[in-house]
């Protein structure tokens, strides 16, 4: 059911997505849909913190492939957290921040914050803390920065493609002198 509301809020947004919307997407009935959630303010709680678990769960799980690079790990992992939805809602679905923000406000202040220290985690067992140190600079203000710039990708980008250009844009000028240190201790090897 959590899934189906997802879709549904996705589409139509929070204001115009009715009970009935989500009981049909999900193959139920609307009494059956309210024998597990009170009403629709309940259901978009429910289905947001869903949604960002899972969002959260894909971030980390791409930020945990040693095998990629920094760089390619950061990209699919603020693909995964931010990007999520680029290009996919519906035009009605405008009022979904809003809504996050006045019905789970505190609940997606956790979640980005999770992210935000997975990223500093991530940064901070690669060369970029050093880069950070010779920079005094803080890795969490760099993971900060990192979500502030997939948050305004997001508003901005009309399509997931664009998304993910503009974040590959940002994560390879980031990565730059660590791509570069590593060309020049190729040559000297």
């Amino acid at each position: 059911m959590l899934d189906a509301a997802v879709g549904v809020f996705a589409r139509f947004g929070f204001r115009k997505t009715s009970m009935d919307d989500v009981a049909r997407a999900a193959g139920v009935s609307r009494q059956g849909l309210y024998l597990s959630f009170a009403n629709k303010e309940e259901l978009f709680r429910r289905a947001l913190v869903h949604s960002l678990r899972s969002q959260l769960a894909a971030a980390i799980a791409a930020l945990s492939r040693a095998e990629d690079g920094l760089e390619k790990r950061l990209i699919a992992a603020c693909v995964d957290w931010s990007g999520r939805f680029v290009g996919s809602l519906g035009v009605d679905a405008t009022d979904l921040m809003c809504a996050s923000s006045a019905l789970a406000g505190a609940t997606l202040s956790e979640y980005e914050w999770q992210f935000e220290e997975a990223l500093a985690h991530t940064l901070c067992a690669s060369a970029m803390a050093d880069a950070c140190a010779a920079a005094d600079l803080e890795v969490a203000d760099l993971a900060r920065a990192l979500h502030a710039t997939a948050r305004g990708l997001k508003q901005s980008c009309k399509s997931r493609e664009e998304f993910v250009k503009g974040m590959t844009a940002a994560v390879r000028m980031i990565c730059r002198p660590l791509n570069q240190r590593s060309q020049f201790k190729g040559i000297n090897s």
